[in-house]
């Protein structure tokens, strides 16, 4: 097989810190008991749905806030931004994905979105300068792990599945990109992180991080 050329990254939790230890804190600071914030969003019928409504699109932020707030019982005011009040860029992967973009590979960002107003958590990432293309989810009303998604993000790459390297932080998004022939990492710590980069693409990104 010929070298993979497209490195495809996940957002939150790729290129941040870790977004559940952001959780954990919004927690402590509402006084709630550690773990409902992400309960909530993932095992709360309601809660779960409207978090996959906010990443398709299908509801706004200010309204996902208002909802949300009141199944944690707690004030809607930008809701989301305190919850990621702790998400602070990962310098070393992005070092290592600019790394990679020198050394002539194609870089993507694939992001489940989470709305830009009131607060706009991609803000100062710098994509249109940084990366070769961007998909966020709510543009096609479609979510990471919806099958369509992958595909469509494959176009945007304009490179074959077996070309691509695939990094997200949430393990159940990663099955549809390896139906695709895509390679895949679950992104928990920075150094492995990049070591596997490096590895599946076949050059080194750790002497500039």
């Amino acid at each position: 097989m010929s070298r993979r050329t497209g490195l495809i990254l996940d957002f939150g939790g790729v290129l941040t810190t870790s977004v559940p230890a952001c959780a954990v804190g919004f927690d402590r600071r509402a006084g709630l008991p550690e773990g409902t914030f992400l309960s909530v969003i993932t095992k709360d019928v309601e809660g779960a749905a409207l978090y996959a409504d906010l990443e398709r699109g299908a509801v706004t932020q200010a309204e996902w806030n208002e909802r949300t707030a009141a199944l944690l019982g707690v004030d809607g005011t930008n809701l989301l931004g305190r919850v990621l009040e702790g998400l602070h860029p990962e310098p070393s992967v992005i070092a290592a994905a600019q790394a990679a973009r020198a050394a002539g590979t194609k870089v993507g960002i694939f992001s489940n979105s989470l709305g830009t107003e009131p607060h706009d958590v991609y803000a100062g990432y710098d994509f249109d300068q940084l990366y070769d293309t961007v998909l966020i989810s709510e543009h096609y009303k479609m979510r990471k792990p919806d099958a369509e998604i992958y595909t469509i993000m494959l176009d945007l790459m304009e490179l074959p599945g077996e070309a691509c390297v695939f990094v997200d932080d949430t393990a159940r998004n990663l099955p549809p990109a390896e139906e695709l022939g895509i390679a895949t990492i679950l992104a928990k710590d920075p150094v492995d992180t990049i070591g596997q980069m490096a590895a599946l693409l076949g050059i080194p990104l750790n002497q500039q991080v």
